[in-house]
């Protein structure tokens, strides 16, 4: 049976959007990943602060990892869901994760995520799940159609976590496309739509060795910004709390491709609200399986991201180059 954090591996460490370096290519991927990186150099556009483009800020997102770079500090994300195995164990994640601009357009990232495991007829388990490492390259930002657009490549080393809680001797490597796009661009008879945007991700994720499946990663988000609304659509009278809310919802999913056995396709529905101000932002989310398979019953995230672009602007959250 495949539990929710099989599921949920699509996010790198389970639910922590911003820290997920999410989803990963056989030969062909890494090919396509490499030559859009490289044509970017061609067409590249400075990259906005924590997700901006033109009017738009794209938040750093709980269950899919959001298209910009960045300099920023996830901690913690905790979530906490029944998993898919029968019968269902209660799993804790508690995660973190440091993103750090080398340039304005180019990122690595370093995240970890301990679990905990409650089973319903043994004992507990606890421990590490593997180290994850990430690059991220923006090489699209249209200010004017607020979109962004980056290639990534994430590892996940095999063997650096604990058996005990699921972690692979394997490692995977996942290259991966991100992509965002605001409707600002709107004409003025759908002004009341221009604060949608939607972000996605397509990844690859490959094992480095043995016959372990290869699996098509993807998710998108739908969300609505009241922050855009109220700045440059038309203000409210509403309290400033809300004011600062964008609500959202996030669809993850893995698809077994390469040796599956005729493994199903696994993933969750996430709605939920992210709160974002200058300095940082909170998220909270449920986690809701699609199927038997992806988990026995709801779960719930939350997240506490730190925008270190604003908080140490002239330390480290400048880009190095």
């Amino acid at each position: 049976m495949i539990s929710l954090r099989q599921a949920g591996e699509a996010v790198g460490v389970f639910y922590s959007g911003p820290m997920a370096g999410l989803w990963s290519g056989p030969r062909r991927a890494i090919a396509c990943a490499t030559a859009l990186a490289g044509a970017s150099l061609l067409f590249a556009a400075p990259a906005g602060a924590h997700g901006v483009a033109g009017n738009r800020l794209f938040p750093a997102t709980l269950a899919i990892d959001d298209p910009a770079v960045g300099d920023e500090l996830t901690l913690p994300s905790v979530a906490v869901f029944p998993t898919g195995d029968d019968p269902a164990a209660t799993e804790t994640d508690i995660s973190g994760e440091f993103d750090k601009r080398i340039t304005k357009q180019f990122h690595i990232s370093v995240g970890e995520t301990w679990t905990h495991l409650s089973e319903p007829d043994g004992p507990p388990q606890s421990g590490f799940q593997n180290f994850d490492t990430g690059l991220k390259y923006q090489f699209v930002t249209s200010e004017e159609h607020e979109a962004i657009v980056s290639a990534g490549l994430h590892v996940e080393w095999g063997g650096t976590g604990s058996s005990a809680v699921g972690a692979d001797k394997i490692t995977t490597v996942t290259p991966t496309i991100y992509f965002g796009k605001g409707l600002g661009d709107l004409p003025e008879s759908a002004s009341w739509a221009r604060p949608l945007a939607v972000t996605g991700v397509v990844a690859y994720a490959i094992p480095t060795k043995g016959d372990g499946s290869r699996i098509l990663r993807s998710g998108f988000t739908v969300q609505y910004s009241l922050p855009y609304l109220t700045q440059h659509v038309r203000d409210t009278d509403w309290p400033d709390f809300f004011k600062h809310l964008i609500p959202l919802v996030e669809v993850a999913l893995n698809t077994p491709v390469t040796n599956a056995q005729g493994a199903p396709t696994t993933g969750t529905v996430n709605p939920g609200v992210i709160w974002t101000g200058q300095h940082f932002q909170v998220g909270v989310e449920a986690i809701v399986p699609i199927n038997r398979v992806s988990g026995k019953g709801v779960g719930g995230v939350a997240s506490l991201d730190f925008f270190l672009d604003d908080l140490l602007p002239h330390s480290i959250g400048k880009p190095i180059w």
